[in-house]
């Protein structure tokens, strides 16, 4: 049986896209309706660049949500329970968003660059939109686009020797999430100390698209010493390190968490004293313990995720779910992180999952795993 897949005609394409052609890319998936490359042809080489070198990753599809004017502090502040109080100009935050009933629909990176202007550095939902009305709904003095901003990430352990010696020592000043504007010979860019790995790396988000082949060849050409490759962020890598995944770990649509099924409990600030959406639905939600809480899982056997998300029996029982599994060479077994009953999350014993008829044992393992 064969069959075919069409994609969109409105799904666009990243200003690095030709160099990642150029450069062996075999895979994308589409994230926030931009081409995402996922790979480029030998999975082991990425991940080892990764943990014990350096690689250069596309991720233009991380795109800004960009929030200005007199108001712009006022909404940033309203989306997210997260205090902003004491953030400062050039600091970047991690922050949930909730909806009203405190479920999360995206954890982006908050970037200030100003007091009346901000990015969103968002994952895969359309947090424009819903930034927009909420703005005019407030009546606030704010305007929301999506700016013209391109981000590109060396991320592993010889990020840092690589980014200086194309940019200059200086960057090895930037605190995490820390960021600075800079002009590399007419390449416009903010350049922040972030990535979506554990490995240490930075991300340049590059302000003028039309320099995008430019951009990717330079950071090519300084990373060449070091033995640079490109590469995509790594599903393995993050399940191993315990990195959350809006759109895998949850998704308001198919799989709603809050932030405290998930462990980003610690993000909610409630005694602060600001207002923001979902305010008294997680108050209600702080007031008891959580239903479900997310984990670790080690699978004995080698299976692959058959969908998403992959139930969890117990005693012939539904008792939580698997949100993401692969193979982990530095572990040696197979890993996965999911959601389970609350009451199992210490002890739980004789787990299983369903794969093709075949019932894998499993068992609870601390989240990171390394």
């Amino acid at each position: 049986m064969t069959f075919e897949i069409t994609i969109s005609g409105d799904t666009r394409k990243s200003c690095y896209f030709d160099q990642t052609v150029r450069d062996g890319v075999r895979s994308f998936q589409v994230y926030n309706h931009m081409y995402l490359p996922t790979g480029f042809g030998d999975p082991e080489a990425e991940y080892d660049r990764l943990l014990n070198g350096v690689a250069m990753w596309d991720v233009a599809a991380e795109r800004q949500v960009e929030i200005t004017g007199p108001d712009a502090a006022l909404l940033v502040q309203y989306l997210t329970p997260r205090n902003l109080e004491n953030t400062a100009i050039g600091q970047g935050r991690y922050v949930p968003i909730c909806d009203h009933d405190g479920f999360l629909i995206n954890d982006p990176v908050l970037l200030k660059l100003s007091d009346e202007k901000y990015w969103l550095s968002v994952a895969d939902s359309d947090i424009h939109l819903w930034a927009q009305a909420v703005g005019r709904e407030r009546g606030w003095e704010v305007q929301v686009c999506e700016p013209d901003v391109s981000p590109l990430a060396i991320q592993g352990p010889k990020a840092e020797d690589v980014t200086a010696s194309l940019l200059g020592d200086w960057v090895r000043g930037l605190r995490y999430f820390g960021f600075q504007e800079f002009t590399l010979d007419g390449i416009p860019m903010l350049v922040a100390r972030s990535g979506w790995s554990k490995q240490g790396g930075f991300e340049l988000y590059l302000t003028d698209s039309s320099l995008g082949g430019e951009l990717w060849d330079r950071v090519k050409a300084a990373g060449a010493p070091f033995d640079i490759g490109p590469g995509a962020p790594n599903g393995v890598e993050r399940l191993e390190s315990g990195l959350v995944s809006y759109g895998s770990d949850m998704r308001r649509q198919t799989l709603p968490a809050t932030p405290f099924e998930l462990g980003l409990g610690m993000l909610v600030d409630l005694d602060a004293g600001h207002d923001f959406i979902g305010r008294n639905a997680l108050l209600a939600a702080a007031a008891q313990p959580p239903e479900r809480t997310r984990v670790g899982i080690l699978v004995k056997g080698t299976p692959t995720l058959p969908g998403h998300p992959l139930p969890i029996w117990r005693d012939g029982q539904k008792v939580g779910v698997v949100t993401g599994m692969a193979y982990s060479s530095r572990v040696g077994a197979t890993i996965a992180v999911g959601m389970i009953q609350s009451d199992l999350a210490d002890s739980a014993e004789e787990l299983s999952l369903l794969i093709n008829d075949t019932a894998y044992p499993a068992s609870l393992h601390p989240v990171p795993f390394l």
